[in-house]
C-alpha cells in the first residue's frame, strides 16, 4: 500500500509535469504515470480477476516502452534542438495501445494463473533491459546538456532507473528460478527447487521491496526538481 501510494504521488507529479511543459517531455512523463497505473492493482488485493491483473502488467510493459521512446526522443532533441509531433498525439497513441491491449485480452480466453505469471515476467524482462538502455540514454543526454540548469535532473533519472533495475531485476531473478510466490502457489513447495542456503530468497525479496519504494521516491523527487528548474 505504501509503495502504491508513493507511486501515485510520483505518477501524479509526472502527469502534471507533462501537461505543464513542452512536447519533448510528454513521452517520458506519460511513461512514469503509466508505471503507477501498472501498480494500482495492488490497491485491491481482494480482486482476483485474471484479466484485470494481466492488463496492469501489460500497462507496465507499455510504460517501459513509452518511457524509453521518450528518452530516445530527448537525446535527439539534445543534439539537434528539434522535436516533432504534439503532446495530444503522444497521449492518443498511448491510449490506443492500452485500449488495443485490453481488447486483445477480452477477445481471448480468460488467462490462467500460469499465463498471468508469464505476462508479469515479460513486464519484468522489459523493465530490466530497458532500464539499462535508459540509464545509457540519460548519461548521454547529461553529457550533451551538462551546462543546462536541468542537467542534474538526468542524473536523478539515472538513479531512478538504477533502482528500477534492482526492483524489477530482483523479482525477475526469483521468477526465473521459480522462487517467486506466484510459482510456489501454482506448483506447490514440494516441486520448487529451493536453494540450500536461506539468504538469497529473502534478500532478493527485500531488495525488491526496498528498491520499489526508493524508485518511487526518486522519480517524484526528480520531477519536483525539474519543475523548479523549468519555472
Amino acid at each position: 500500500m505504501i509503495q502504491v501510494a508513493l507511486w501515485f504521488l510520483a505518477g501524479g507529479i509526472a502527469l502534471i509535469f507533462s501537461i505543464g511543459n513542452s512536447r519533448i517531455w510528454a513521452s517520458i512523463s506519460t511513461g512514469f504515470f503509466l508505471l503507477f497505473i501498472s501498480q494500482a492493482y495492488l490497491l485491491y488485493p481482494a480482486i482476483t480477476n485474471p484479466r484485470l491483473t494481466a492488463i496492469h502488467f501489460i500497462v507496465g510493459t507499455i510504460a517501459s516502452m513509452v518511457m524509453t521512446f521518450g528518452f530516445q526522443e530527448y537525446y535527439v532533441f539534445s543534439r539537434t534542438l528539434e522535436s516533432s509531433g504534439s503532446k495530444l498525439m503522444v497521449y492518443l497513441v498511448t491510449a490506443i495501445v492500452v485500449a488495443a491491449s485490453m481488447m486483445f485480452l477480452l477477445i481471448n480466453p480468460e488467462p490462467s494463473p500460469v499465463v498471468v505469471r508469464q505476462i508479469k515476467m515479460i513486464e519484468n524482462v522489459n523493465w530490466v533491459f530497458l532500464a539499462l538502455i535508459n540509464i545509457d540514454m540519460a548519461m548521454k543526454i547529461y553529457g550533451q546538456i551538462k551546462e543546462s540548469p536541468i542537467a542534474r535532473g538526468f542524473l536523478g533519472f539515472i538513479v531512478c532507473f538504477g533502482l528500477i533495475f534492482l526492483w524489477r531485476g530482483s523479482e525477475l531473478y526469483l521468477q526465473v528460478f521459480g522462487w517467486d510466490q506466484d510459482f510456489v502457489k501454482l506448483a506447490g513447495k514440494a516441486v520448487v527447487n529451493m536453494p540450500s542456503d536461506t539468504i538469497r530468497i529473502p534478500f532478493s525479496r527485500t531488495v525488491h521491496e526496498i528498491a520499489g519504494l526508493a524508485s518511487s521516491l526518486a522519480v517524484g523527487g526528480t520531477f519536483v526538481y525539474l519543475v523548479k528548474r523549468l519555472r
